[in-house]
């Protein structure tokens, strides 16, 4: 090649170079310049809010993966894939169910079957209880204990679920809100959206930076022993992003007979309520269903053996609120979150 070859070369590699850096910052230009959208809705029986910069607003989008999750997970929706398997009638999966259920098996493993989602039948006959004031006999518990276990239960490779007893029931419930709030933020990334804060029902999933051009600002709540009101009281506030946050907590849920204070998180290896004093359990992690799985076995572990978990497992942390002797709150925390904290 002679030398004014290369020197052609050479300038044409300038002017793309240049093209390509004037390019690159028209569309952060662009980007930076969308608006955000606001969006609300209901799903899974509560609330959702989802906020996200973007040139336009998706939301329909948004329902329609909603709509999908509630279709494979809901036990409330007779059509439902998890409705079919309780039912027997169809035992096939899809992809969001095999999804949950496999995360769910390893968290089980992890928390020596703390979280456990063929726990429903206990779950059942404590919250009818709750309800009409009959709790269930140590008999009824023994029954219902048989049909309890993780372990009885297998997703096949070609996606078909096999129960040990056909009588065993799962509930998703405990992670399909962060499971929801994942898919959401996959949809999201797929268009290119890289500041959002996805939040259903108190499950969160952040990424970059809000409309003040900062980390998202994401609160704990008190848990304040009143189930009449909605309840806005904080007891701290993190800024956080790129993370995902569960709450799990007996504050709000529990009943009172005989004087004793029973709460619903139903422990699945006694089949009675947990007796610990562990309020809340919020915990942070890449993806908002293993937040959410992990937030819910710590409210059967209680603090002290959720701590030991925690002390093994870095991709994890946790606030975890708990009620003193004289009715005041101990606060524990990882110290990867001190720096996350805001005064």
């Amino acid at each position: 090649m002679s030398d004014a070859s290369k020197r052609r070369l050479r300038w044409w590699h300038l002017v793309f170079l240049v093209l390509l850096i004037v390019g690159t910052i028209l569309i952060v230009h662009q980007h930076a310049n969308n608006p955000y959208h606001h969006n609300h809705g209901m799903v899974f029986g509560t609330l959702y809010n989802i906020t996200y910069q973007h040139e336009s607003d998706i939301q329909p989008e948004i329902d329609s993966v909603l709509h999908q999750v509630d279709y494979s997970l809901s036990p409330f929706n007779p059509e439902s894939v998890i409705s079919h398997i309780n039912s027997n009638s169809d035992m096939k999966t899809d992809t969001m169910f095999r999804d949950v259920f496999e995360l769910s098996m390893r968290v089980s493993e992890v928390t020596n079957g703390a979280f456990d989602i063929t726990v429903a039948p206990l779950v059942n006959a404590w919250g009818f209880g709750f309800k009409n004031g009959t709790m269930p006999n140590s008999h009824a518990v023994d029954s219902l204990l048989q049909l309890v276990g993780y372990r009885k239960v297998h997703l096949s490779p070609r996606g078909e679920v096999s129960k040990s007893d056909p009588r065993i029931m799962l509930d998703c419930s405990a992670v399909a809100k962060g499971y929801g709030c994942d898919v959401v933020a996959r949809l999201l990334r797929s268009h290119g959206i890289d500041n959002y804060m996805i939040e259903i029902g108190g499950e969160v999933v952040v990424r970059g930076q809000n409309e003040r051009h900062q980390s998202w600002r994401i609160g704990v709540s008190k848990p304040v022993d009143d189930s009449l009101r909605v309840n806005t009281e904080q007891q701290a506030i993190l800024s956080i992003t790129d993370r995902a946050l569960a709450t799990s907590g007996n504050y709000r849920n529990f009943y009172y007979k005989d004087g004793q204070k029973y709460a619903h998180t139903i422990d699945p290896h006694t089949g009675y309520p947990v007796s610990h004093s562990l309020l809340s359990a919020t915990v942070l992690a890449r993806d908002c269903a293993t937040a959410d799985a992990y937030a819910t076995a710590f409210m059967v572990l209680g603090a002290d053996r959720a701590k030991q978990l925690l002390s093994t497992h870095d991709e994890l942390q946790a606030y975890l609120i708990s009620a003193a002797p004289d009715g005041s709150y101990e606060i524990w925390y990882s110290p990867a979150l001190e720096s996350k904290l805001l005064p």
